[in-house]
């Protein structure tokens, strides 16, 4: 009966000091995959934080916008002259152009 009980007692000393090992190579993994995740993300928030956000739409410049309605002010003053315009329909056309 000694001989089975001494059995029994390293059989149980094995088996604890495995559980324990295996025990701490499962935190220890688990440890080292938070890490790589969070890694992983930080990496990701820094790849959308360094992309370049879409440029807004840009709007015309006022220069070129008010050269072109003087441009088109200045034919239909050359078409009223000319007499091929009335002065009703200059009067119409120039606020048209002018948005008033």
């Amino acid at each position: 009966m000694p001989g089975l009980l001494r059995g029994v007692a390293r059989t149980a000393v094995v088996a604890g000091t495995a559980t324990a090992v295996s025990n701490r190579v499962s935190r220890r993994q688990a440890g080292r995959w938070a890490t790589q995740d969070d890694q992983a993300a930080a990496q990701q928030q820094q790849q959308y934080a360094a992309a370049p956000a879409p440029a807004p739409a840009a709007a015309p410049p006022m220069a070129d916008d008010m050269s072109s309605k003087i441009d088109q002010l200045k034919e239909l003053g050359a078409l009223k002259e000319q007499g091929i315009l009335t002065e009703a329909e200059f009067a119409a056309q120039k606020s048209k152009i002018l948005g008033s």
